[in-house]
């Protein structure tokens, strides 16, 4: 790998600590950054926004007197795990936009969303879902994203201005499979599905970093951080506990490892792609204190965690 990591997969189960570990990466002195973490000036991606509004969604259908159109019921899992793969498109076209340095200016955020959604649906193999509501129903929905969709359209642009020498791409997401499936988790869930929905641009590019803790402990700190006031926050929202044991009680991070330790092998795009993986053993808590105010931050935590860190990452080959 050559000095600087150029696009970094932030892999783990829910609650973690990859949203944790973004905001150390982002708040960091970008020299030591730079120097001990192999990480540019990051711009960073995340597909949780596009499972808070999927929901968001959802209930203006459930309000209508409709059925839910993404998950199985209000605080349920997906009614369909292909969605997995729509929001692997919603990142590919992010990054796409990141490459492209492509600003957008919709007239109405909310109907931009409602949009991507729509077309990355059916990137992953859906029929036609949005645009079949009535016209009225599509203006309420949009209606109800448009804040959080605006948010989102700033953030974007934002990134997309990020100069491209010396940057890393940072691109979190959680991946797994029912508790107690047997390898390999089946399609399209778990990380293996979803790595090979990536853009090759994406593959040509990526590393992973994987926050390992055991699924028990991924439930517990979900609990701990769930804030129900605050559903749509990177750092403080909750997934239901049927969520977690049905779609995240397990994953296949060691299954993909298992022959080839160091290297993920994706069969992709019509070739196989090695993607380096390094692992930050979080199953002993050591960032939950991230989620304070950087003024806060133990001294002496701060520097345990960034040793750890520099010694993951530059072992990452």
């Amino acid at each position: 790998m050559s000095d600087i990591v150029d696009t970094l997969l932030l892999l783990a189960l829910p609650a973690s600590g990859k949203s944790e570990v973004r905001r150390y990466l982002a708040l960091l002195d970008p020299e030591t950054r730079r120097r001990d973490l192999r990480i540019g000036h990051t711009a960073q991606l995340d597909d949780f926004p596009y499972v808070h509004l999927m929901a968001v969604i959802d209930r203006v259908l459930v309000a209508d007197g409709r059925p839910t159109l993404f998950y199985a019921g209000i605080e349920q899992p997906w009614a369909d795990q292909r969605e997995w793969l729509t929001l692997i498109e919603l990142v590919n076209e992010d990054y796409a936009d990141l490459l492209a340095q492509r600003a957008v200016s919709p007239e109405h955020a909310g109907r931009w969303m409602l949009e991507r959604i729509e077309a990355a649906g059916r990137k992953a193999g859906f029929g036609p879902r949005l645009t079949e509501l009535p016209e009225a129903l599509w203006q309420q929905a949009a209606d109800a994203i448009n804040q959080e969709a605006s948010e989102l359209l700033a953030e974007h642009n934002e990134a997309v201005q990020t100069p491209a020498e010396g940057r890393t791409v940072v691109i979190e997401f959680a991946r797994g499979g029912p508790e107690g499936a047997t390898m390999p988790i089946d399609f399209p869930q778990g990380y293996r599905h979803s790595l090979a929905q990536l853009s090759p641009e994406i593959l040509e590019r990526a590393a992973i970093l994987y926050v390992w803790v055991t699924p028990e402990e991924s439930r517990r700190k979900n609990r701990e951080r769930a804030n129900p006031d605050d559903p749509g926050s990177i750092l403080h929202h909750g997934v239901p506990e049927v969520v977690m044991r049905s779609e995240y009680g397990c994953d296949d991070i060691d299954w993909l490892e298992a022959d080839h330790p160091g290297r993920v092998h994706i069969e992709a795009h019509g070739r196989i792609w090695e993607l380096p993986i390094a692992r930050f053993d979080n199953r002993d808590d050591k960032t939950t204190f991230l989620r304070a105010d950087r003024a806060d931050w133990p001294a002496d935590k701060v520097e345990a965690l960034h040793r750890m860190f520099t010694a993951v990452l530059q072992g990452m080959k």
